[in-house]
């Protein structure tokens, strides 16, 4: 290879290999790998595709010299821009599809008739005669092909030039895993990031807003009769808001700690001590502390799971709290072979009719949603059961 050709293709591999370590997406790393190439080969086209499950290639990447496609010499003007090759399929069978399986690399010095190619030459390129494909990949993984191209009636792709594109095709597979391992890395730490906010709004936030909301509303219940009417209206308003603000930074949690599809459900939380902190809080509410009776281990439940039942827990308390008028309360929590099973029963005048259409309905739906159960017995002389299993797998 020459050494000037060498040295321009390390320059062209170490400036592609500091856009892969500085974050930027794969897909743009590509763009790079193959402008470079053009530039090396002195081509006018460059194209990078990627091997799809059937054994066909795919362009991902395409770059020209003057950013539209050669003319096509069955047309009547120019050709459109490189742009439109994105998404290009090639058969298996052509030049690309089989060095994208591994072969040696392959040129050509006019690709529309020679018998390798001529057949699997599609209509977008036909404004080009020279031709030349090498296999990029990394860990002897091939990954797709490099292709170069020059107009019909250029000299074809010396010897050197084409060993100097198999150099620099393989270097690039090396770069696009540093990118793609770089990129992962930057999706943990955002993931990272966004449940720890998602954990402060859930377990301060929410937690002040729901002590401050209970707060309120034994204010209103116990002293509703030196409030004017339209005083109590407005701070039975304010109570609404507050529950429905509640709703939206749990709802701002659930988006946060699920960006996207992920197989991970969470990591471990300990449930038992989030139980505890809901029973606390209930009981500076409530004027006593309820029982609380802890069965089983607590301290690996998946994140997901134990939202549900400390949400379950939540609703439950606030509704002994706000409507039942109970002077006791017991909480039974057990982990056992089945599941979770969460208990919430008090001797209070059970459960207006219209409360167990709204949060109630809420966690039958979760229970639903989630493969569990929900159920609600309430009657003015026997007090409230909420009872929410949820199995762990």
């Amino acid at each position: 290879m020459d050494p000037t050709l060498a040295a321009r293709a390390l320059s062209a591999a170490t400036e592609i290999t500091s856009t892969a370590l500085s974050g930027d997406e794969p897909e743009g790393v590509l763009e790079t790998v193959v402008a470079r190439a053009v530039e090396l080969a002195d081509a006018d086209l460059g194209l990078a595709m990627v091997s799809a499950d059937d054994g066909r290639v795919v362009v991902e990447a395409a770059y020209g010299v003057d950013g539209f496609l050669a003319e096509v010499q069955t047309g009547d003007g120019e050709g459109g821009p490189v742009g439109e090759l994105r998404g290009l399929t090639l058969e298996m069978d052509s030049a690309a599809g089989q060095v994208a399986r591994g072969s040696e690399p392959i040129a050509a010095e006019d690709f529309i008739v020679d018998p390798r190619t001529a057949p699997y030459v599609p209509d977008e390129l036909r404004g080009y005669g020279p031709f030349a494909a090498a296999p990029f990949g990394s860990g002897g993984r091939v990954l797709g092909a490099l292709t170069v191209y020059r107009r019909q009636g250029r000299e074809p792709f010396s010897a050197g030039t084409v060993e100097m594109l198999a150099a620099f095709a393989a270097q690039a597979g090396v770069v696009l895993a540093l990118a793609e391992g770089a990129n992962a890395r930057h999706r943990v730490t955002l993931y990272q990031e966004r449940e720890r906010i998602a954990r402060e709004l859930h377990d301060v936030i929410v937690q002040r807003l729901y002590g401050t909301g209970m707060q309120l509303d034994r204010v209103r219940r116990n002293m509703r009769k030196r409030f004017a009417q339209a005083d109590g209206a407005r701070l039975s308003d304010a109570i609404d808001q507050l529950d429905q603000t509640i709703e939206e930074i749990r709802g701002t949690v659930r988006a946060l700690r699920s960006p996207e599809p992920r197989h991970d459900p969470g990591a471990p939380t300990d449930l038992a001590e989030s139980a505890r902190g809901e029973v606390r809080i209930a009981g500076e509410l409530l004027g006593y502390p309820p029982t609380l009776e802890l069965s089983g281990e607590f301290a690996d439940i998946p994140a997901e799971r134990a939202d549900h039942i400390r949400a379950a827990l939540r609703e439950a308390l606030s509704n002994v709290v706000r409507h039942s008028g109970a002077s006791e309360t017991r909480v039974t929590l057990t982990r056992d072979a089945e599941g979770v099973k969460l208990r919430v029963r008090d001797n209070g005048s059970g459960v207006p009719q219209g409360v167990a259409t709204r949060g109630l309905r809420h966690l039958a739906e979760r229970a639903d949603a989630a493969g569990g159960r929900f159920f609600l017995n309430s009657s003015p002389s026997l007090g409230t059961l909420v009872a929410f299993d949820l199995p762990l797998e």
